[in-house]
């Protein structure tokens, strides 16, 4: 908790454009002390959690990384947006978990490709979706080999291939966005990078209905990063 405290402490400030010494000002303690709290080094009551809470306009569960939407909200399957994906409802038999986290999905997905169409360079929008059609490729294929009942035939790369040929083409998709932002390979006055420029509060305003979608999804997919640390 107190990890994710002196992190999101440190996000709201710079998000606003402020430096340290202004925001200790305005929150009544000693510049060094704002910093001690932002590296962790301290801990601080409850009394201040609620007076920076005040002060940036979030709740205190999201301070605290009890909740990745700014204003507290529990995220609830109904509470999301239904994409607009042909096989909404049914497919799923009412089952809960499948139903989330497809929202999730998609609506987070949804603010990429919008944030994608806004940049006007096709070789990103190509690598971004040449990535996500692997991943997507990757997970139904061992979902569907798992079955002794499934026709191998379907697929063309051979069983002792796929997997790490796969994985050597979305490390590939990777490292050919990575060139393209950096302008390698296209016209740099074509990329507008300005597209991508992005926080919390800018991310709340101008997705108002899949900003909590995202933001869950960052949280949930950092969660299972650190689950990978600790366990090495």
């Amino acid at each position: 908790m107190a990890m994710e405290f002196n992190r999101i402490l440190t996000l709201l400030r710079k998000e606003r454009g402020i430096t340290q010494k202004q925001a200790a000002q305005d929150l009544g303690i000693s510049q060094a002390q704002l910093s001690h709290y932002e590296k962790g080094i301290r801990e601080c009551g409850l009394e201040f959690v609620v007076q920076v809470a005040d002060y940036y306009g979030v709740s205190c569960d999201y301070l605290l990384g009890r909740s990745a939407e700014r204003s507290g909200q529990t995220i609830r399957v109904e509470d999301l947006p239904d994409g607009a994906s042909s096989t909404s409802g049914s497919v799923y038999r009412g089952s809960v978990l499948p139903t989330m986290y497809k929202k999730l999905i998609e609506n987070s997905l949804d603010i990429l490709y919008d944030k994608l169409d806004r940049c006007h360079d096709r070789q990103v929008v190509t690598c971004v979706s040449n990535f996500l059609m692997l991943a997507v490729y990757k997970m139904f294929r061992q979902l569907y080999q798992s079955s002794p009942k499934s026709v191998a035939t379907m697929f063309r790369l051979s069983p002792a291939r796929w997997s790490a040929h796969t994985e050597a083409a979305m490390r590939m998709a990777e490292g050919d966005l990575a060139a393209s932002l950096c302008g390698e390979g296209s016209d740099p006055s074509q990329l507008d990078t300005t597209a991508f420029v992005m926080t919390t509060e800018s991310l709340a305003h101008d997705y108002p209905r899949h900003a909590t979608s995202l933001m869950n999804l960052i949280k949930n997919s950092e969660e299972n990063v650190r689950l990978l640390q600790h366990d090495r």
